[in-house]
This record gives structure tokens, C-alpha cells and sequence, in this order.
């Protein structure tokens, strides 16, 4: 295949529309654009949002709270979905945890909370963790490291 023998693949182009070119085309006289009016002229046009002098719906509604930049996005799980998702010794940590199912992609630390119960020996490293859960984890065999 040489440059001279390409073309664009059939239906991804298509000719221009050439308006304002007499009446046989379809699109002569005022070539789509109505009578007269603002929205006829050459360089018409209103910004976005505007309503015609109306005050604007952006300006009507109110505007509450912020966004604050510095949010940290904590992943709460409990021992019980631990008990439900791993087998008895096996090591829990983030990358476990996404293997299971129990946390998602985008997210700044896990803490772990005590709520449920839990009976088998497991390995939980976590970025937090509640005294409860701590103290079920310790009484199950287990053993709780903060990362």
C-alpha cells in the first residue's frame, strides 16, 4: 500500500453543506436561517445560560458548601465481612482486599471496624483500626498491624 492509495474508511466523511446557493438547492434565500430576527444576523448569538434579560437559573439557585481539597477517603469495613470474604490465616491487606471484592480503587486508607464476629485467625494490615476490632482480631489468634 502506497500514501496515494489511501482513503478514509466509506461513511466517515461527508461533503459540506453549501447553503445560500439558490433555490434549486434546498438551502437557498434565507439558507436555514429563518426571517430576519438576531438569530439571522452574521454573528449572532447569546452566551450560554442567558434568558433573555430573565435572571439566569445559575443565578437563581443558591450556592452551599465547598469542596474541601484536603478530604481523605476512608474505607470502613468491619470483621464481619472479613469473616464472610477469608479463609482462616490468611493475610489481609489492601491488595487482598481489592481482590475480594470489598474495596474499590480510588480511596486514601482502610480502617477497620469492630462490628460482627470474627473466628478466624487472620493477618490484617490496615491504615486504622478501632480498639473493638483490634481486640477481636488479637482474641481470634490473629494480628493487627497499622501500615
Amino acid at each position: 500500500m502506497k500514501l496515494h492509495e489511501l482513503s478514509p474508511a466509506a461513511g466517515s466523511t461527508k461533503e459540506r453543506k453549501r447553503i445560500g446557493r439558490g433555490a434549486g438547492s434546498g438551502q437557498g434565500k434565507t439558507a436555514g436561517k429563518g426571517h430576519k430576527g438576531q438569530k439571522a444576523r452574521a454573528g449572532h448569538g447569546m452566551r450560554p445560560g442567558f434568558e433573555g434579560g430573565q435572571m439566569p437559573l445559575q443565578r437563581r439557585l443558591p450556592k452551599r458548601g465547598f469542596n474541601n481539597i484536603f478530604r481523605k477517603e476512608i474505607v470502613a469495613l468491619n470483621v464481619a465481612d472479613l469473616e464472610a470474604k477469608f479463609a482462616d490465616g490468611a493475610d489481609v491487606n489492601v491488595d487482598t482486599l481489592k481482590a475480594a471484592g470489598l474495596v474499590k480503587n480510588s480511596f486514601d486508607g482502610i480502617k477497620i471496624l469492630g462490628n460482627g464476629e470474627l473466628t478466624k485467625k487472620l493477618n490484617v494490615k490496615a491504615n486504622a483500626f478501632s480498639a473493638s476490632a483490634k481486640q477481636k482480631i488479637e482474641a481470634a489468634g490473629g494480628n493487627a498491624e497499622v501500615i
